[in-house]
């Protein structure tokens, strides 16, 4: 079974994640949306992605594939449907195609949304689409519920130093059950609460002393929870991300900086973010209005229907101490932001700067300080990391036309 997921019209609602990453790559819960559909149908997956993209996440095509829809976050039921597929069929849901099977022929026509088929089955189940940002934050705590139901099934977990304190234990020893720590894992002193879901800790992340976690939680692979940090439900901390301070129902995609105090609150950050100490993000406006935020569709501020909504993070980002977020800021791609007051609420891709004005932020100097973020991880910013950034700057020119 070869398995391609591809971007589909849905693309440009996920911005700014997606300038950077198909949308199969995109993680909601513990798993990216393509990992989750390797572990529903135990099969590897790859992507069908821009001709920008697809440079640094290329497709494997064969005479018989399943193409996925990736704005589809999938369940086992909906696995079963697409595992049962016959050649030159498709599953379709309301007019939207979830997945054909098919040779290679049909993959430029899934990327522009023009394929339809004789063959086409009416899914009856039900499913959440991601075809807006901010969904991520409304699916995140059912998904780590999902996922975390996904890669413990028949497993048992490391065991928990005697040190952390299980927060409800002592009424109901079976809550203990709602905690999954992986091989590698350093979780001492510190207090879970399971009571409300899940929390799993990833292989050889680490939960230092005095941190607080309530469930549904993920902790990474590799991930870092400081001293002390107070982690609420439905916060999703990304691979090697290092994170402290206050953070409520986000997602941290991987590889971010988050170690000092301030609160993250409904928030979404890409990848090689930084934010610096103390930095806020506001997720609820003081009139208790419906939090509007930046549509790269309609290129203006748009309804999200969410009271709750912070900030929406591209990859490489980053901002200095003390910044402080107004609720639905939306930052594009390699922008730094510093100074007092609340930056705009739509920052574009590469420009530097703050409330008191910002500037074009020069494609080089993005690389070199990405160059010198990912060697920490011991990660290398590679050439095609380069000409996907490269291409993002030229793409998103227009949206720094008044800036110098």
């Amino acid at each position: 079974m070869n398995i391609v997921i591809f971007d589909n019209q849905h693309n440009k609602g996920m911005l700014p994640l997606t300038f950077t990453r198909p949308q199969a790559d995109i993680r909601c819960g513990i798993l990216t949306i393509k990992e989750k559909w390797e572990k529903y149908l135990n099969a590897s997956a790859s992507y069908l992605c821009s001709k920008t993209l697809s440079i640094k996440f290329q497709s494997v095509l064969a005479d018989d594939n399943i193409f996925i829809n990736a704005s589809v976050l999938p369940t086992k039921e909906l696995a079963s449907a697409v595992g049962k597929l016959g050649i030159g069929s498709s599953l379709i849901k309301d007019g939207e195609v979830l997945a054909v099977r098919g040779d290679n022929s049909i993959a430029d026509k899934l990327l522009v949304n023009d394929f339809s088929s004789d063959e086409a089955l009416e899914y009856a189940g039900e499913l959440d689409f991601l075809s807006k940002v901010h969904q991520l934050i409304s699916y995140n705590k059912n998904e780590i519920a999902k996922d975390y139901a996904l890669l413990t099934k028949g497993r048992t977990t490391h065991a928990l130093d005697e040190t952390v304190t299980i927060v409800g234990a002592n009424k109901d020893p079976q809550i203990a059950k709602q905690i999954f720590v992986e091989e590698g894992a350093e979780v001492e002193y510190c207090y879970l609460n399971p009571k409300d879901g899940p929390i799993y800790i990833g292989k050889n992340a680490k939960v230092h002393e005095g941190a607080m976690l309530r469930g549904p939680i993920a902790v990474c692979e590799s991930a870092q929870i400081s001293m002390g940090a107070k982690i609420h439900q439905g916060a999703s901390i990304g691979p090697w991300s290092k994170v402290g301070g206050e953070v409520s129902n986000s997602v941290i995609t991987g590889y971010c900086n988050k170690v000092h105090d301030g609160y993250l609150g409904d928030s979404i950050l890409g990848e090689w973010c930084n934010l610096g100490a103390d930095t806020n993000t506001s997720n609820l406006k003081n009139d208790f209005a419906l939090v509007k935020l930046w549509d790269y569709n309609s290129e203006r501020f748009a309804k999200t229907g969410l009271q709750f909504c912070g900030l929406v993070m591209g990859d490489y980002s980053r901002c200095a101490i003390n910044t402080s977020f107004n609720s639905g800021t939306v930052v594009g791609v390699g922008s730094n932001i510093f100074g007092s007051g609340f930056p705009r609420n739509f920052i574009p891709s590469f420009v530097i700067g703050g409330p008191q004005g910002f500037k074009v932020n020069r494609l080089k100097a993005v690389e070199n300080t990405a160059k010198m973020a990912m060697a920490r991880r011991n990660v290398e910013l590679t050439e095609d990391d380069t000409s996907v950034l490269s291409d993002v700057f030229e793409l998103t020119k227009k949206y720094r036309s008044s800036f110098r």
